[in-house]
């Protein structure tokens, strides 16, 4: 055998022992603290790699008999097919979306009946933070209002549209809890659109229609989003721009930009406002 072949040998060996000890500290992961990998699919992913790296390990280093050859390729090729079958057949609904910016994840799974939100560390590792109010129908589109605000539209079981919202980072010192409502204070117009931020609540004004949303019709989401609600349905979103600049004594907006997001199961636009 020749130092390369060997040395290549060795590699995918070490290789094929690395992913196998990633799934060994996910087992512990997940039986001691829950965690759960952020996309289901990852698990037979990697169990497809070990195997076909410690297989092809296992031919370049050593001079395997040609009828061991044949049933240990036969043994792999099963192997593969079974996680190959289990990635496109996985028993647990869920909803992945990467950031446009590959920065975040949107993970939402659907257990028992319930659809659960999670919350994503270190890209691939993941962790239940909360329960959807309502169960969702099948029917669902995901939008990017921002690289770290992700808005989940679906229909329940009743019809009825909601909106759930992911939400990656903070506008404000990030040390503090802010309210999104008081953040807007004061007025924001785009080209067809504004809205008016006032003692009442909310008011949306887009091209010929004007809602007025009160406080209790107003539903925060992280330090980033407010999803504004009539008769239980999801109706707006509003969410704080990366440029958005907030004054750290009132925790009002001074500067910067707003994006307004319609629910809608249809392609809507972004509107940007500004102050």
């Amino acid at each position: 055998m020749t130092n390369r072949k060997k040395l290549v040998g060795l590699i995918l060996f070490v290789m094929a022992i690395g992913l196998f000890l990633l799934q060994m500290i996910y087992f512990y992961l997940h039986a001691k603290f829950f965690v759960e990998y952020s996309d289901n699919r990852l698990f037979y992913v990697f169990n497809i790699a070990i195997a076909l790296l410690f297989g092809l390990s296992m031919i370049v280093l050593f001079n395997m008999k040609r009828t061991a050859k044949i049933i240990s390729i036969f043994m792999l090729l099963l192997f593969i097919l079974i996680n190959s079958t289990l990635i496109f057949k996985h028993p647990i609904p869920q909803i992945v979306s990467v950031s446009p910016d590959f920065k975040n994840i949107f993970v939402v799974k659907e257990i028992r009946g319930e659809a659960r939100y999670y919350r994503t560390y270190y890209g691939i590792f993941a962790r239940q933070k909360e329960t959807l109010p309502y169960h969702l129908k099948g029917e669902y589109k995901i939008d990017w209002v921002t690289n770290d605000v992700a808005a989940l539209t679906y229909k329940a079981m009743d019809d009825s549209l909601h909106q759930f919202i992911g939400t990656y980072c903070d506008r404000g010192s990030g040390i503090s809890y802010y309210y999104v409502g008081s953040a807007l204070y004061g007025e924001w117009k785009g080209s067809n659109s504004s809205i008016s931020t006032h003692t009442e609540g909310i008011t949306v004004n887009h091209g010929r229609s004007k809602e007025t949303f009160n406080w209790d019709q107003i539903v925060q989401f992280g330090t980033l989003a407010v999803v504004l609600v009539d008769d239980h349905e999801a109706k707006w979103i509003i969410a704080l721009n990366d440029d958005f600049i907030m004054d750290s004594g009132s925790g009002i907006g001074v500067a910067g930009t707003i994006s307004l997001f319609q629910a809608s199961m249809e392609h809507k636009e972004i509107l940007i406002l500004k102050r």
